[in-house]
């Protein structure tokens, strides 16, 4: 068999290189797209309202900010109601933010994209996730310009968790059980102010051992900031 010769065989090596690295590099667009949707699987995850808080806020802050240059709006940043983050190629921080549009505060949820290494952050979502008749402020037992009678209120609001937290240990001290309540979830939370207090009604999902029961209760905040758990009863459907 004839031997070709090592210059032949360095020829064709070299003519099919670029079409061999055309095929395998990927630009840096390409690359990051890639991530990205590889990365799109991740699962959300909750931040703690003491962690990163200045710079959650910050986030929150810049939303509102690219949106009224978006959309020529005025709207005014209220305060960051709840954040979560979620890994991509960097953090999509998702963060529900109130806002006060025309003297009416309201709820947004808005999507903010962060890459730190390159200095990079963007809006990327920012839509209204309804109105805001109550805020941690507003359910600090005083009327306002609200209109009286019950509305419902986000049960991560942080004056529902301490109503739902007081409801859970007063539960705990009046059953003289051994085995602690824990709370699972606020099923529902609603809430109306009046001239002296503040009343809350909530369904809570609680776990005490092995066993999971429900509870309808209805809480009372004074102008103190004292919590009163009212009434309490046990729901078994």
């Amino acid at each position: 068999m004839e031997k070709k010769s090592p210059n032949l065989l360095l020829l064709l090596l070299l003519l099919l290189l670029p079409n061999f690295s055309s095929h395998t590099v990927l630009c840096s667009q390409e690359k990051e797209d890639i991530y990205i949707k590889m990365a799109t699987v991740g699962g959300i995850s909750h931040t703690p309202s003491n962690e990163n808080s200045l710079e959650k806020e910050e986030l929150a802050r810049f939303a509102v900010q690219e949106h009224n240059k978006k959309q020529n709006a005025l709207l005014e940043f209220a305060r960051l109601v709840k954040a979560e983050e979620q890994v991509v190629a960097g953090t999509l921080h998702h963060l529900t933010v109130e806002v006060i549009d025309a003297g009416k505060k309201k709820l947004y949820e808005a999507k903010v994209w962060v890459k730190p290494w390159m200095d990079f952050k963007e809006l990327q979502e920012f839509k209204h996730a309804g109105d805001c008749p109550f805020t941690s402020s507003d359910l600090g037992a005083k009327l306002g310009d609200h209109e009286a009678g019950w509305r419902t209120v986000p049960s991560h609001d942080p004056v529902v968790q301490d109503a739902a937290s007081h409801a859970v240990k007063t539960i705990q001290q009046r059953s003289n059980s051994l085995t602690p309540y824990e709370l699972l979830e606020i099923l529902h939370a609603k809430a109306e102010v009046i001239e002296e207090f503040a009343k809350f009604e909530m369904l809570l999902k609680l776990k005490r051992g092995s066993k999971e029961e429900k509870f309808k209760v209805e809480v009372h905040k004074n102008v103190e900031g004292n919590f009163l758990l009212n009434q309490m009863q046990e729901e078994h459907n």
